[in-house]
């Protein structure tokens, strides 16, 4: 796969972010976390090209305008709130990439598939539950948020299910590592804290958001070549 070297840095510059939220340097974290989301997308746009890339573009531009904005989440709720739309966003994007990704001619186990979905559902409807005591004005917005994100879940896994090999397994794995990382994120904002929330949420974050890129590159390599 080419343009080795921007992941290669992603993934250095990422453990380096790290380490600086494990011992809490909030300094250094306003300057390192802007960077990281465009090293991906650098390694996607230098990429050769293939028919989804822009989409997947669009996603890596909204995830890191979320990014930016929630640094400044202490400030106001507005700003969580822009956060939580621009990542709103970003998840519409990746399950339209999701959807137009090319399916193998195979027969998809129906029980596997609908016992996926069932799971899938009740996490959403679980969490909901569970924070809903807790939500207060942002009771809708969080309650959109999670049906989105669950269904960009859902994209994956039936993906996980028709798609070649080991993309489909990538771009599973990053899914669920995305909703992980906002799991931790609303458990930690609207439940009880955590302590290293910072560290776990953004550690999850960053493997999901490689994995996804990883995996869509690895499912178009024929068509990039």
């Amino acid at each position: 796969m080419r343009n080795t070297f921007i992941f290669k840095t992603y993934i250095a510059f990422s453990i380096l972010y790290l380490i600086v939220l494990f011992l809490e340097y909030q300094n250094l974290d306003l300057y390192l976390k802007p960077v990281l989301v465009p090293l991906l997308g650098f390694g996607v746009y230098f990429n050769r090209k293939f028919r989804t890339r822009k989409i997947l573009l669009g996603a890596l531009l909204f995830s890191w305008m979320g990014d930016v904005i929630l640094l400044f989440a202490d400030i106001g709720e507005i700003y969580f709130i822009l956060g939580l739309l621009f990542f709103l966003i970003a998840h519409l994007l990746y399950c339209v990439l999701f959807n137009k990704q090319a399916k193998r001619d195979i027969y998809i186990n129906k029980v596997l598939f609908g016992a996926g979905s069932l799971l899938i559902a009740f996490y959403l409807i679980g969490m909901i539950m569970f924070l809903m005591p807790n939500l207060g004005e942002l009771r809708i917005p969080v309650i959109i948020y999670a049906a989105v994100i669950s269904t960009m879940l859902l994209f994956a896994f039936n993906g996980g299910l028709s798609w070649k090999k080991p993309g489909s397994f990538y771009v599973l794995a990053g899914a669920v590592s995305f909703v992980l990382s906002d799991s931790i994120l609303a458990f930690n904002k609207f439940h009880a804290p955590i302590e290293k929330s910072s560290f776990f949420i953004m550690l999850t974050y960053l493997v999901a958001q490689y994995l996804i890129v990883i995996g869509i590159l690895k499912l178009n390599v024929k068509e990039a070549d």
